[in-house]
């Protein structure tokens, strides 16, 4: 029951059923979901990186998911898949030391190397091929994907091109810099990382003599929190500055968690499109709040720092934007600052600065610029993406492309959540196939989110077209 992979056809041979282009966790879950479908389908999935790593910069000692143990790459939608979480630990012979361990937010490190022993295994993965262009051919009826080879140092090694019907995009995100911090990317000698290479730099930062972090989300917190673990008791010289309000925890309530559900996401989507764009701006702490144990944990550290009287020398500010910045003769950064509630302004100096100011995603445009008249967008000029995470392409393309997270505009705040991935793998693949190979539950949520319920989705007996025939 394996996918059948095959090398890059020629334009005679038969195309695949299935091309993904990038492999993070959401096309990692998708692989594996199609490691186990019953009637096998020609897939393959490239990455141009040499294997798999998830936020490699990011993977701090005790910093853990903000998601439970099960929004792994398949339970959700298949638990008895040999490509559990479960299974892995199984496999280590850590079974019952998870057991015991009673921990329901495994370690992101532990994530990282689940994710990599699932990619170690997967026949239809290939590292080091970097995806060049898409183009649809109309005298046959499919993709062409062109793609370079790399050598284990990255340069390029061999050309070649995949024919498929159908595409899954899973190309990810990327650091993002907001338009006032971008000077300080050209500050020469002193440090300035954005929170994607924390790790990478960590040593550099800490000779820093002060330092400061961008940002109010998870990341910002656990670098914080680990900076000031390792610097001196009277000494710690940093500073945390925020756009938000406060330093706010997650929504983290059961009926708050419903919002990562499918039922949610089908609400979403049916809204109009107005009315999501207002939306997901005012729901920020259902994604970019902080983890409460982290919350804790930062107090923890600060008030211990006074048990033999003083404060620690670390100032927590919200509500502060950062209008301007620049360097002071290559040795030092200059902030200016401005209070949002106050409407104050002052300026910052410091030697090094950590931008947690987050990702954004990838733009589909460049990988998809031979298709640019055939994509249908939205009043913003962003890809249309229908309820099966579809591109919503004119008729003339008869095939499929699938997108993973880069559709946070038209499904909501769940796009880029793991918990919802085995479910998103699964969706794809029902429509692909034009089977159920994968059944998903009708009601997720005990919410119901609004006066009627118009999905899109017919709620029985849905009619299901076999699109890797090309229908």
């Amino acid at each position: 029951m394996t996918a059948r992979t095959d090398r890059p056809t020629p334009e005679t041979d038969q195309p695949h059923d299935l091309v993904g282009i990038g492999i993070g966790p959401f096309n990692l879950s998708l692989a594996a979901l199609t490691h186990g479908l019953p009637t096998p389908i020609t897939a393959t999935f490239y990455d141009q990186r040499p294997a798999f790593h998830w936020h490699p910069g990011l993977l701090i000692d005790g910093a853990s998911l903000q998601v439970p143990f099960l929004a792994d790459l398949v339970t959700l939608a298949d638990p008895t898949s040999p490509w559990t979480l479960l299974n892995y630990l199984r496999t280590r012979d850590r079974l019952f030391p998870f057991y015991f361990a009673e921990r329901f937010h495994i370690q992101r490190a532990e994530y990282d190397a689940y994710c990599r022993w699932v990619s170690q295994q997967l026949p239809s993965l290939h590292f080091n091929h970097q995806v060049d262009a898409i183009r649809w051919n109309p005298q046959h009826a499919h993709f062409e994907v062109d793609y370079t080879q790399l050598d284990p140092h990255g340069e390029a090694e061999a050309l070649g091109r995949a024919h498929t019907r159908n595409i899954a995009l899973g190309i990810g995100t990327e650091p993002h810099i907001p338009e006032p911090l971008k000077p300080l990317t050209d500050t020469g000698t002193v440090p300035v990382i954005h929170s994607a290479d924390y790790l990478h730099h960590r040593q550099q930062l800490l000779e820093a003599q002060h330092i400061t972090v961008i940002g109010s989300g998870q990341s910002g917190a656990e670098i914080f929190l680990d900076l000031l673990r390792a610097r001196p008791t009277g000494h710690e010289k940093l500073h945390w500055l925020a756009r938000t309000p406060a330093f706010a925890p997650m929504e983290y309530s059961k009926l708050g968690l419903e919002h990562f559900t499918p039922d949610y996401t089908r609400y979403f989507h049916a809204l109009p499109e107005a009315v999501r764009d207002q939306l997901v701006p005012h729901q920020w702490q259902l994604h970019k709040g902080i983890d409460h144990d982290t919350i804790t944990a930062i107090h923890d550290e600060l008030y211990r720092r006074t048990l033999h009287g003083g404060w620690p020398d670390a100032t927590l500010t919200p509500g502060v934007t950062v209008r301007t910045a620049g360097r002071l003769a290559n040795t030092r950064i200059e902030l200016h600052l401005e209070h949002t509630q106050q409407g104050t302004r002052t300026r910052l100096t410091t030697d090094a600065v950590v931008l947690a100011t987050g990702y954004r995603e990838r733009p589909l445009d460049p990988i998809l610029d031979s298709l640019g008249t055939h994509l249908r967008r939205d009043t913003a000029g962003r890809p249309r993406i229908d309820h099966h995470h579809r591109l919503d392409l004119d008729p003339t393309i008869t095939g499929n492309i699938y997108v993973q997270n880069a559709e946070r505009h038209t499904h909501g705040v769940g796009a880029p959540d793991l918990g919802l991935a085995a479910w998103r793998s699964a969706t794809i693949l029902n429509h692909l196939t034009g089977t159920t190979p994968y059944p998903l539950p009708q009601r997720t949520a005990f919410t119901t989110f609004g006066l009627t319920q118009n999905t899109g989705i017919p709620a029985q007996n849905p009619v299901l077209v076999p699109l890797i025939r090309g229908n």
